[in-house]
């Protein structure tokens, strides 16, 4: 976050420059608020790049330690027209479909740990169960070591998807 802070101000710099390099070319016949302009605008631009590519970032870290995309999340937001045209991914959902734990008694039954990512968040860790043959999962309830809630989800959910057709 904070080198993210420090790339937006060097842009607001950059810009800058550039504008002003600009005006001195044209023989300073620019008029003088194109600086600034130059600068809101370079650092306008910087933080939008940071903001989206946030997720291929992250998502390939992710890939990296042998984690498996489930589910992403887009989200538009009005202090952010832009988004509407091309919608932000700030969340999404990864599996450790490498080291699931299998269950000797139940075929297909599976435990493994999801990670909660999102932008300006810190991450979470959760395990759950997932029954391939019966396209359910099964959530922590209280996380006190008390029965988990059984939910049958079908074939479509993403969580069951992925861990099906990884393990």
């Amino acid at each position: 976050m904070f080198l993210e802070l420090i790339a937006v101000f060097v842009a607001g710099f950059v810009g800058a420059g550039l504008m002003m390099a600009l005006s001195a070319l044209t023989g300073r016949r620019l008029p003088r608020w194109i600086v600034p302009v130059g600068a809101g605008a370079a650092m306008l631009i910087a933080g939008i790049a940071t903001e989206y590519s946030w997720y291929g970032r992250t998502a390939q870290s992710a890939r990296d330690k042998g984690l498996s995309i489930a589910q992403t999340v887009e989200n538009s937001a009005l202090w952010r027209p832009w988004t509407y045209i091309y919608p932000l991914t700030d969340r999404f959902v990864a599996v450790d479909t490498a080291s699931p734990l299998k269950n000797t008694e139940t075929e297909g039954l599976y435990l493994v740990k999801l990670y909660f990512y999102g932008r300006w968040r810190s991450n979470q860790i959760v395990q759950v169960m997932v029954d391939c043959a019966g396209y359910r999962r099964a959530d922590p309830v209280l996380g006190d070591g008390s029965p988990p809630l059984w939910r049958d989800v079908g074939p479509d959910d993403p969580v069951v998807r992925t861990v099906c057709a990884e393990v």
